[in-house]
């Protein structure tokens, strides 16, 4: 029987099997930040344990930092911290530290693909949910607790027991105005949060390869909010092409030998899932959620289901009473204070261009705060290179400096309580932009065209978008 490329990688890195079927796991790659490490060295140190591979630790600062002034000393005192603590025991440790101010700085799930870091065939475990994302390169990478992030760095390894497998193949053409960020967001709608759990997903079928990989990330980054572990697509002459000359790619007839292997990963033609699902692209559109998890999505042209047509009905209830909507509504038409672009799911320079196409020339609604954060300091450079930071000023947004921002309540780009944003982010939990926030999730070509009429909107009616659409 063929194999998954799931389980070709999971296979080449399980160093032992224990009782109970639990397998030790090697990692290829471990990345940290400022919010979960802190506590991992503590328990190394006071075990009087070394950091056994520190040259396989990458560390960023990125949950809480600033993204004003990022040159001053850090304003909280509890995010000033939690930055200092990082870069003190990268420096006790060994650890390669990407602090503020370094230009290699920015979120973590952003930086490894983009230096190199994250090639095909690897093991990648972080203390961040979203650590999936590095599955658009062919990797089994997954979010981890703060205590298993203590036993990567003592060992390289972990315990585990081995997820399902499941795979989901979406063929066909795609509509105006769907991106890939529609594409997940639709699928979670169909599955439910739920709808993952205990598998490991692989992305199939036309709509996926003809992804960039930067469309391939987001679609990998979210696939948490289905419950599921992680999310993979198998590498190909996209992925190849992205990472070669990049600072930590092989180069030479390294590069060339890793590629061969790389080819060799994809999963096998009588390969078995547990699960699978099909979808046809065509039915696929713009997609906005309206709840208060990334599941409760629905078409922009669509409405908000009746009491009659949701399985949960309380927990519906509730939602929308923090949404401040009522069932059967439309969204079209619905006035928006912030329009935030970035996270990790929608920061890259694929992201920003698209927006500085949109906007410019124009300029967005007097009613609305609109925020672009570059996902590192080297989209940020690219940018500037490009003009784009220029376009997006005059068009009234605010750039600002790489991080997290405001995806999560955990830094000074919070949403005031009652406000409503449309974000390019991934979760739109309760109290995730800031106590009381209300957050829509879309994608980065809505996201402008929002910011600009001050409204929620169809972009595909606009006709001067043609081109972009």
């Amino acid at each position: 029987m063929g194999k998954t490329i799931f389980e070709k990688i999971w296979d080449a890195h399980v160093v032992a099997t224990e009782k109970g079927g639990i397998e030790v796991l090697y990692i290829d790659r471990h990345f940290i930040h400022e919010v979960t490490s802190p506590q991992a060295f503590s328990e190394l140190e006071k075990r009087g344990l070394p950091l056994f591979r520190p040259e396989q630790t990458v560390a960023t600062a990125d949950h809480n930092v600033p993204t004003w002034n990022q040159h001053l000393p850090i304003p909280d005192p509890l995010s000033r911290k939690q930055v200092n603590t990082l870069e003190e025991n990268c420096r006790k440790f060994g650890v390669t530290h990407y602090g503020l101010g370094h230009p290699h700085q920015g979120i973590v799930h952003v930086i490894g693909p983009e230096l190199g870091i994250t090639q095909p065939g690897m093991t990648i475990v972080c203390g961040d949910s979203h650590t999936s994302t590095h599955g658009a390169f062919g990797t089994v990478a997954f979010g981890i607790g703060t205590s298993q992030v203590a036993m990567v760095m003592a060992s390289q390894c972990l315990l585990l027991n081995r997820p399902k497998k499941m795979r989901i193949t979406v063929n066909g053409q795609t509509g105006p105005g769907v991106f890939p960020k529609d594409v997940i967001l639709y699928i979670i709608s169909k599955l439910g949060t739920g709808g993952g759990t205990g598998h490991f997903v692989e992305y199939a079928g036309d709509v996926f390869r003809n992804m960039s990989m930067e469309g391939r990330m987001t679609v990998c980054n979210m696939s948490i909010e289905m419950g599921a572990r992680g999310g993979l697509i198998a590498p190909d002459q996209t992925t190849f092409d992205y990472i070669k000359g990049r600072k930590f790619a092989p180069s030479g007839e390294a590069f060339d030998q890793a590629v061969a292997y790389w080819k060799t990963l994809p999963s096998d033609e009588d390969a078995v899932f547990d699960t699978e699902y099909h979808f046809d692209a065509a039915d696929i559109e713009p997609m906005i959620t309206y709840g208060t998890n990334p599941g409760m999505g629905i078409k922009i042209t669509g409405r908000i289901p009746q009491l009659d047509e949701v399985s949960s009905k309380e927990n519906f209830r509730k939602s929308l009473e923090y949404m401040g909507l009522q069932p059967g509504m439309s969204l079209l038409g619905k006035k928006i204070d912030h329009v935030f672009i970035g996270s990790c799911t929608n920061s890259r320079i694929e992201d920003l261009r698209l927006v500085a196409r949109i906007v410019k020339g124009r300029r967005k609604a007097a009613n609305v705060q609109a925020m672009i954060v570059p996902g590192s300091r080297q989209v940020a450079d690219q940018a500037r290179e490009e003009g784009i930071d220029q376009v997006l000023r005059e068009a009234g947004f605010q750039m600002r400096e790489a991080g997290c921002s405001a995806c999560l309540g955990m830094n000074e780009d919070k949403i005031p309580p009652g406000e409503y944003c449309v974000s390019t982010s991934n979760r739109n939990f309760e109290g995730r932009q800031g106590p009381g926030a209300r957050t829509f999730l879309v994608s980065p070509l809505l996201a402008a065209v929002i910011a600009l009429e001050g409204r929620i909107v169809d972009a595909r009616t606009y006709a001067e978008l043609a081109d972009v659409l």
